[in-house]
């Protein structure tokens, strides 16, 4: 997956490109989960294709619940007035009635038209003819959501960018912020830039703790890490801290815990079959930067496999007490903190 989402920032940074220097497709499919990629290519193209001059008789943008395929094509088939091209842009597509009917149009699309075909959440068919049509004709952008575990990655992918580092444990708290809302990351890394001094190089933990507002202190980032050393106290104070936020999500939490344990899982799998792997096999089983091997390697200690399947057990039984199944009185912080507890003394 790690070099899907490579792909999907290749192909979309070439495409916004190309539309700056001019160059542009017949049609676009823009599509997918995740609407970080298909807003930075529909965005580049709605400002790139037309000068401000020509956009009032050329510039067509609808939203696909409210026009039908007949009335795009009708649109796209138009001739530019006064100007090159004409841009025709229809948004949240998955909404339109009829879209595979558009396929009729991309088949022999105008030279002179642009056509976007932008879907916000959703995906074409990619067994049917709009897809496939599109496909040979222009360019398609399918950007799907990331995992949990590629987020770190992508952040430093879209900081060096931006010309900037970023430090390991920095990403990793800024991706346990922003979930896997790339959209959310960006914004957040805009404001920090601000109040960051100029010239800045690389962003630390301290950088994203004081400008974005997250304390690293109590997070799920800083409690997996005394999970893994099994430092009761402290993993105790940050689970009740966790549990008693406005924000906790018991089944979110759950989540995080899940994807750290089944790494530690496949980590002491891969030793217990005699292996000794050296950092690229470790990377490879872990997903991690190499920064974070030395934790690794201190909790596959503390957790070696049966230990570590009794927690994954724990874990499926707090994921059904955090949806609502047989938790009695329990506050969501007590909650947080008797799992933690359990875990400890796994």
């Amino acid at each position: 997956m790690a070099k899907g989402f490579v792909d999907t920032d290749t192909l979309c940074r070439g495409i916004v490109e190309d539309v700056r220097k001019g160059v542009f497709k017949p049609v676009y499919l823009l599509m997918g989960e995740e609407p970080y990629y298909v807003d930075m290519v529909c965005d580049a193209i709605l400002e790139h294709c037309l000068d401000e001059s020509e956009r009032d008789f050329n510039q067509t943008v609808c939203y696909g619940a409210d026009v039908n395929a007949d009335a795009v094509i009708t649109a796209a088939r138009r001739y530019p007035m006064f100007a090159e091209r004409q841009l025709v842009v229809v948004k949240e597509a998955q909404m339109m009635k009829g879209l595979e009917d558009l396929a009729v149009y991309c088949q022999k699309p105008l030279e002179s038209t642009v056509l976007v075909i932008a879907m916000h959440g959703a995906g074409a068919d990619k067994r049917k003819s709009l897809y496939k049509t599109v496909s040979k004709m222009g360019v398609v952008v399918d950007s799907p959501v990331l995992r949990d575990y590629e987020m770190p990655r992508w952040i430093a992918m879209y900081y060096k960018m931006r010309g900037l580092g970023i430090a390991p444990d920095a990403a990793a708290l800024l991706a346990e912020h922003a979930g896997t809302d790339l959209g959310k990351i960006a914004v957040e890394t805009e404001k920090m830039l601000k109040n960051l001094p100029e010239g800045t190089a690389g962003v630390t933990a301290a950088d994203i703790e004081k400008n974005v507002g997250i304390s690293r202190q109590f997070s799920i980032f800083e409690l997996t890490k005394e999970l893994s050393a099994r430092n009761a106290p402290k993993a105790l104070r940050i689970a009740a801290y966790i549990g008693s936020s406005a924000k906790f999500a018991m089944p979110m939490a759950v989540s995080a815990l899940y994807m750290h344990f089944n790494r530690i899982l496949k980590y002491g799998a891969l030793l217990a079959s005699g292996q000794r792997p050296d950092n690229g096999m470790k990377a490879k089983v872990l997903g991690v930067n190499p920064y974070f091997f030395a934790e690794y390697d201190a909790a596959v200690r503390n957790y070696p496999v049966r230990k570590c399947m009794s927690v994954i057990a724990l874990l499926k039984e707090y994921d059904y007490k955090g949806k609502g199944g047989d938790i009695g009185e329990a506050s969501p912080e007590e909650l947080m903190v008797e799992l933690t507890a359990r875990i400890l003394n796994v």
